[in-house]
């Protein structure tokens, strides 16, 4: 296959619009404006440059989380398949630049996020309406995630002392998470994904 894939810096220029084929699939897309900064040797300071503007378009499951997620003006990477549209206005000849999103996140190098699941428990959707599958190009909960936030809602009901909250980044250190191992949280030591 000859695509081009890319991964473009920008901010997000338009509100996500949402929307679904007749098919029922979720399709969302926005405008992503990336300005070019250069170093002006003559004026020894950071200038912008020219903007270019892209048409981003996502489907199924990346589509919906887009909506809860991106607001204008948010610093972002977006990583898919470069498309060229060529039309005709009259006797104009007119072209967009789109992506195909695979891949949207923010420019944590301008701030902050705070990431959430997009699915339940055991890779269920919000809903419990059946398994992530396929159709939604969603991958679930790994297990040793599932196991250690029933750990810590066992632990709360019970009026047990809290476990502590994961360390900065919001991953446990390889082999425990927060002090307590594996084996005390979900039963089965298992190696954490590095």
């Amino acid at each position: 296959m000859n695509e081009t894939h890319v991964t473009v810096l920008g901010n997000v220029a338009t509100e996500v619009s949402y929307g679904e084929t007749s098919g029922g699939v979720p399709m969302a897309n926005f405008r992503l404006g990336c300005t070019e900064r250069r170093y002006d040797r003559q004026r020894e300071c950071w200038v912008d440059g020219e903007t270019q503007w892209l048409t981003v378009t996502a489907w199924r499951a990346l589509a919906v989380n887009l909506i809860g997620s991106l607001a204008k003006g948010d610093p972002v990477l977006v990583s898919g398949r470069l498309k060229v549209r060529e039309w005709t206005e009259g006797e104009a000849k007119r072209s967009r630049a789109e992506i195909d999103a695979r891949s949207v996140g923010h420019d944590l190098t301008r701030g902050t996020s705070a990431f959430r699941w997009a699915t339940g428990v055991r890779g269920q959707p919000p809903g419990g309406a059946g398994p992530v599958g396929a159709e939604t190009g969603s991958e679930p909960v790994p297990d040793w995630i599932v196991n250690a936030l029933e750990a810590r809602k066992a632990a709360a009901v019970a009026g047990a002392p809290r476990l502590p909250e994961l360390p900065p980044g919001g991953r446990p250190l390889p082999g425990e998470w927060g002090g307590v191992s594996e084996r005390e949280i979900g039963g089965e030591e298992q190696a954490m994904p590095e």
